[in-house]
C-alpha cells in the first residue's frame, strides 16, 4: 500500500473517531443530565453567538400578548358585569296624562268646574316575588365562575402549545446541527474515496455510495430547515408577533424523570382541570334555572302611585298595587320547569362526557411521556454506545482491509439516525409532559 493512501485512511480514522466520541459520551450525558450535571458539547450555532431564548421567556410573551387569553379574559370581565344586572329591580315607569278638550288652548289646559278634567302624574314599580332577584344574581355568579374557568382553561392550553412548538424547535435545531455536521464529515469520506479510486486502491461504487448518503443528508436538511420555519412562525403567531421575527436558538433541554402515577393524574385532574370546574358551574346555574322556575308559579307585583292636579279643586293622590297571576301556567310555568330540567340533565351528561374523554387524554399523553421516556434512556445508555462501538470497529476493519467501505458509511448513517432519535425522543417526553399541564390543572415541570 502507497504511503499516501496510507496517511489518507489514517486521516479518515482520525476524522471518524472526533465523530464517534461525543456519541460515546452520550450514555453518560442521559445518566447524569437528570442530576444537573454533564451538558452536551458546545453546538455550531453556540459557537456563533446565536442569542439563547429560554422556555421561560417565551410563555411570558405570549401570556402578555396572545390575542385568544385576551379575548377570554374579555369574556370573563363581560360576564362579571352581567351579576348586578341580574340581581337589580326592574325599571321603573313613569306616566304623565292628561283629561281635558282634544285641543286645549293654552295646551294642557283645565277645563274649570269639571272634577274630571286634570293633569296626572304617575310612578309605578314592578317587584318580583321574594328569592327570584336573588336566583337571578346567583345564575349569573356561577355563569361568571364558569368563565373564568374557561379563561384558565384557554391560558393553560397556550402555554402547552408554546412549549409545544419550543421543543419542537429544540428537536429540529439539534437535528440540524447533527445533519450538518455528518453531511461535512461525509463529503470529506467522498473526496477519500475518490482518491483512492484516482489511485487504484478503492471502486467507483465507494464514491457513488458516499454521493449518495449525501444527497440523502441534503434531502434531510431540507426538509428539516423548513420544519424549523414553520415551527418559528407557529411560536410567533402564538407571540401576537409577525410571523419572520427572529426567535434565536432554544435552550439545551435535559432528559428529565417522569415520575407521576397513572393514579395520581387523574386524582390531580379531577380537582384541578379548569374544563370539569366550568362544566360544574354551568349544572349550577342550571339548577338555579329550575329553581327559579318553579318559583314563576307565584306573581310578581307592581307598585303604583298617582298624582292629579285640578286647579281650582283639591289636588288627589293614589296608591296602587297590582298583582301579576300565572294564570296560563299550564302553557308557560310548567313547561318551562320541564325545560329548565332537561338542560340540567343536558349539562350534567356533559360533565360526565367530560370526564370520560379527560381520562383518555390524560392516558394517551402519559404513555407517550413514559414510552418516550425509557427510549430516551434506550438510545442514552444501549443503543448509542453500542452503535459508536460498532462503528469504531468498522474503522478498524476498515483500517486493515477486513471491512469495506459500504459498511464504513452504513455504520456512521445509522449512529446518524440513532442521534437525531434520541433527541427526537427528548423532545417527545417534554412535549406529552406539556400536554398533561392543561389536563391536570398544574405544572408538571418546574
Amino acid at each position: 500500500m502507497r504511503a499516501g493512501s496510507i496517511r489518507i485512511i489514517i486521516a479518515c480514522a482520525l476524522a471518524v473517531v472526533s465523530l464517534v466520541a461525543p456519541f460515546a459520551r452520550a450514555q453518560q450525558i442521559a445518566l447524569r443530565a437528570s442530576e444537573g450535571g454533564e451538558t452536551p458539547a458546545t453546538s455550531p450555532l453556540q459557537q456563533q453567538k446565536v442569542p439563547v431564548v429560554s422556555l421561560g421567556e417565551i410563555v411570558e410573551d405570549a401570556l402578555a400578548r396572545n390575542p385568544e387569553i385576551k379575548a377570554m379574559q374579555r369574556r370573563f370581565d363581560m360576564a362579571r358585569e352581567r351579576v348586578p344586572q341580574a340581581k337589580a329591580l326592574p325599571d321603573p315607569m313613569i306616566e304623565f296624562g292628561y283629561m281635558g278638550n282634544i285641543i286645549p288652548v293654552p295646551p294642557f289646559d283645565i277645563q274649570k268646574g269639571d272634577p274630571s278634567s286634570a293633569r296626572m302624574l304617575s310612578l309605578s314599580q314592578e317587584i318580583p316575588f321574594p328569592s327570584k332577584l336573588a336566583l337571578r344574581g346567583k345564575m349569573a355568579a356561577v355563569e361568571s365562575e364558569a368563565e373564568w374557568w374557561a379563561y384558565e382553561q384557554t391560558r393553560l392550553s397556550v402555554i402547552a402549545e408554546v412549549k409545544d412548538a419550543y421543543f419542537d424547535l429544540f428537536y429540529l435545531t439539534r437535528a440540524i446541527e447533527i445533519v450538518s455536521k455528518n453531511k461535512d464529515l461525509l463529503e470529506k469520506f467522498a473526496r477519500i474515496a475518490e482518491a483512492r479510486y484516482a489511485v487504484g486502491k478503492g471502486i467507483q461504487q465507494d464514491v457513488l455510495k458516499a454521493q449518495v448518503e449525501i444527497s440523502k443528508l441534503i434531502d434531510q436538511l431540507t426538509v428539516l430547515e423548513e420544519r424549523r420555519q414553520t415551527t418559528e412562525a407557529r411560536i410567533n403567531s402564538l407571540l401576537f408577533r409577525d410571523t419572520e421575527s427572529p426567535l434565536g436558538r432554544p435552550e439545551e433541554v435535559k432528559p428529565q424523570q417522569f415520575r407521576y402515577t397513572l393514579s395520581e393524574l387523574k386524582e390531580y385532574a379531577l380537582a384541578n382541570y379548569p374544563g370539569l370546574k366550568a362544566q360544574k358551574r354551568r349544572i349550577d346555574r342550571e339548577q338555579y334555572a329550575v329553581e327559579l322556575a318553579e318559583k314563576n308559579f307565584y306573581p310578581d307585583f307592581t307598585v303604583r302611585f298617582n298624582y292629579q292636579n285640578r286647579p281650582e279643586m283639591p289636588e288627589m293622590y293614589g296608591v296602587s298595587v297590582g298583582v301579576k297571576i300565572p294564570l296560563y301556567f299550564w302553557q308557560k310555568q310548567r313547561p318551562a320547569v320541564a325545560e329548565a330540567a332537561a338542560s340540567k340533565a343536558v349539562e350534567q351528561k356533559r360533565l360526565e362526557n367530560i370526564t370520560t374523554v379527560l381520562y383518555f387524554k390524560i392516558k394517551d399523553r402519559y404513555l407517550a411521556a413514559t414510552t418516550a421516556e425509557r427510549l430516551t434512556s434506550l438510545y442514552g445508555t444501549t443503543i448509542i454506545p453500542q452503535s459508536s462501538l460498532s462503528l469504531e470497529s468498522a474503522i478498524a476493519g476498515y483500517e486493515v482491509g477486513t471491512v469495506d467501505f459500504v459498511t464504513l458509511m452504513d455504520n456512521l448513517v445509522t449512529l446518524l439516525n440513532y442521534e437525531i432519535s434520541y433527541y427526537e425522543q427528548i423532545s417527545n417526553m417534554e412535549k406529552a409532559v406539556a400536554a398533561l399541564e392543561p389536563l391536570v390543572g398544574a405544572g408538571l415541570r418546574p
